[in-house]
């Protein structure tokens, strides 16, 4: 798929990967590896970001994955979010969207919400909020007809 066809169709808080088709290489390669895992990874969706224009600039829809957390003595250092323009030339594929039922947490309402965390359900939503705090958090289940037509999609685009 492409990078417009993963902003229009797939879910926010899906599993999508990314890839440049170049050949993994060898692992004994440490800095051609660390360069191919750069254009070769996956993660979670969290963040679309509609097309705008100012002025005489008009910058390309975009989305934000989060990649991987680096945590230590369980606190969080360093999470790594890699964004993607519209016109990006990568080829990228949803592994999986959100589970029915689960429930998004998003860091505040309205366009521009960004995804924090992906619950199983709304009581381990409402509890993850009371140790993380977010204040303007917004919650947002994942329906059945949200699955269903993600499914379709997901399919018609393939």
């Amino acid at each position: 798929m492409s990078a417009s066809l993963i902003y229009d169709l797939a879910p926010i808080g899906s599993i999508v990967a990314w890839s440049d088709g170049s050949p993994r290489p060898p692992e004994r390669f440490k800095k051609k590896l660390a360069a191919w895992q750069t254009r070769n990874s996956s993660g979670r969706l969290i963040r679309k970001e509609r097309p705008r224009q100012s002025g005489n600039y008009a910058s390309p829809g975009y989305f934000t994955l989060h990649e991987v957390d680096f945590a230590g003595k369980n606190t969080v250092v360093m999470r790594i979010h890699r964004t993607f323009g519209l016109d990006s030339n990568l080829t990228f594929k949803v592994i999986g969207p959100p589970a029915l039922g689960s429930v998004r947490v998003f860091d505040r309402a309205g366009a521009g919400a960004e995804l924090v965390h992906l619950a199983d359900n709304r009581e381990a939503a409402e509890a993850w909020l009371q140790e993380h705090r977010y204040p303007n958090a917004a919650l947002e289940e994942v329906t059945a007809d949200e699955a269903a037509a993600a499914h379709v999609e997901g399919r018609a685009a393939a």
